[in-house]
């Protein structure tokens, strides 16, 4: 390759330009070795088409030697070069560290004629593909004939500066880059009548992405390009034209990432880049609807209401509890979504646990005979019983697990103590459907056994006065149909809920519990280990104060 080679893309006419003043170092040329090393920390290539107007020569040069490329940057430099590197397809020389410092002393006043140039297929950009032409075709690309030209096509080198020290400089046309950045623009007005123009910019966060958005800007249709770039990277892309004002391309990104979908993490990037560059209105509208609701704090809670209502009246069991999951994984605090979504209305969730207690109560009252069947729907005859009362207790359960993560269940305790009527019912009605109330007090007495649920005495006193009896009825059934329910767990949370009543409560609920286990055996629940609590502090502790408070 002692020539020029050049490289052509399909029908843009651009070429990929290489040119060498003398043959490459490399082993079959010993003897020019030694005045021909590439430094091992720079490479040099230049991009241009055949039409003057729009030519542009890219020079990219690495300051830190095997330092790996950000993942996202399409230059893909070989990552450790050292102590060879390639020089061209196909030849690998050794190099002499000690030079490299001499070439970067006199890299500034070179001309890229008598640049020697490393091109790599990774370090290309996707957007030309190589074809090597025969060198007599090369003659008529000469740059240094029209380097010196103002406003020709290499006039401005733009030397971009890495965070973590990597260097990259575009050699580029004024024309082509004023005409499409405003920040540039004003740059190159500011040091008019130069024979060269030099920008530095500093601090880039990814020089590949930098280098792309350049390339945009010889682009005809940006948005086939942004297609093939995709979506990750059109963002990128988006960051720096709205950071050196470049409105074709910000235009181009906005319109392509309006029309496609967005993973999660695309679509916080966008939030952030929103936050920190404020774009066209007309450009951007259609974009920040997709980002920002504009609804109201109060239409959100009035959602939640309808959301849980039309959960609690579905009547597809397999539908119900997928919403239930969805649901509850949006409302509950442990959500992913806790630091986005409001404050729920309390009453509004109440309101549909009252109604689903009323229809309980109508359902128990069908079960003891207490409905004539003339009352009801030919909708409700339908079904079984059974199945239309553990569906009204699932909706009672879903409510208060929602109310209990919001720390909210402490009225729900008053409302479930207060079910006289319920209570009646639960007497005469059959053991296969009255556990099912069972269900809803094994929740609360979980609750607050494990000290989620926090309760004053009274309240607490009062559930376990009106619900601990119709529990130990029901224990044996509800191991039969357990229906999720962690009976281990209950058994230690009752226990535990008995002990926080005064002692005086305690002894008349032990005595009870104390009966029907001796009676039912493992029908009921084991509570022995709270019994000795109990009465360890009755007795034991207490003949003890007495003594210390007769002495």
């Amino acid at each position: 390759m002692d020539g020029h080679t050049r490289w052509r893309h399909g029908s843009r006419h651009r070429s990929w330009c290489c040119t060498f003043n003398a043959p490459p170092p490399s082993p079959e040329n010993p003897h020019l070795s030694q005045h021909y090393r590439t430094n091992n920390n720079n490479c040099k290539t230049k991009l241009g088409p055949q039409k003057p107007d729009s030519l542009s020569k890219l020079t990219t040069s690495i300051s830190v030697p095997n330092s790996p490329q950000s993942s996202k940057s399409e230059l893909s430099l070989v990552g450790r070069m050292d102590p060879r590197r390639i020089l061209s397809p196909g030849r690998v020389s050794p190099i002499d560290h000690t030079d490299s410092l001499e070439e970067d002393r006199h890299s500034s006043h070179a001309t890229p004629s008598a640049a020697a140039v490393d091109s790599l297929p990774r370090s290309r950009s996707q957007s030309f593909r190589a074809k090597i032409e025969s060198p007599d075709t090369q003659s008529s690309l000469d740059p240094s004939r029209v380097e010196g030209e103002i406003g020709g096509p290499y006039d401005v080198r733009l030397n971009l500066k890495r965070k973590n020290g990597g260097v990259m400089v575009l050699e580029l046309s004024s024309s082509v880059l004023a005409s499409n950045s405003e920040v540039f623009a004003g740059l190159i007005a500011g040091s008019a009548g130069k024979k060269m123009y030099r920008i530095e910019v500093p601090e880039v966060e990814n020089l590949g992405v930098f280098k792309e958005t350049i390339e945009l800007m010889f682009e005809e249709d940006i948005a086939k390009r942004l297609v093939k770039i995709g979506v990750n990277r059109a963002i990128d892309i988006l960051e720096v034209s709205a950071g050196i004002m470049f409105r074709r391309g910000v235009s181009s990104c906005l319109k392509y990432l309006e029309a496609v979908p967005w993973t999660e993490e695309e679509e916080e990037k966008l939030r952030s880049l929103f936050t920190r560059f404020k774009f066209d209105e007309a450009t951007s509208r259609d974009m920040l609807a997709r980002l920002h609701s504009q609804q109201s704090t109060d239409t959100l809670q009035n959602l939640a209401r309808h959301l849980v209502s039309s959960i609690t009246t579905c009547s597809d069991a397999n539908a119900r509890n997928e919403l239930k999951s969805l649901v509850k994984g949006l409302l509950c605090k442990s959500s992913v979504y806790e630091k986005e979504q409001p404050d729920i209305n309390k009453e509004d969730f109440y309101a549909v646990c009252q109604s689903c207690m009323s229809v309980l109560h109508n359902l128990f009252e069908e079960a003891s005979d207490a409905i004539p069947h003339e009352r009801m729907t030919k909708k409700e005859m339908g079904k079984p019983l059974i199945a239309r009362i553990s569906k009204q207790v699932d909706n009672i359960n879903f409510l208060l697990e929602i109310l209990l993560d919001r720390q909210m269940a402490e009225e729900f305790v008053d409302l479930w103590v207060n079910q006289g009527n319920l209570l009646k019912l639960h007497e005469r009605a059959s053991p296969m459907v009255r556990y099912e109330l069972s269900r809803v007090s094994a929740i609360l007495f979980i609750a607050m056994g494990t000290r989620k649920l926090h309760c004053c005495s009274e309240a607490r006193s009062g559930l376990l006065q009106a619900w601990f009896g119709p529990m130990l009825l029901d224990f044996g059934w509800l191991q039969r149909c357990r229906k999720g329910l962690d009976m281990k767990a209950l058994e230690e949370a009752m226990g535990q809920t008995l002990l926080t009543l005064p002692l005086k409560q305690q002894y008349v609920l032990f005595m009870e519990w104390f009966r029907c286990f001796s009676r039912n055996g493992s029908e009921c629940p084991n509570l022995s280990k709270a019994f000795q609590i109990w009465w360890r502090r009755s007795f034991l502790r207490g003949s003890e104060t007495h003594a210390v408070e007769s002495r």
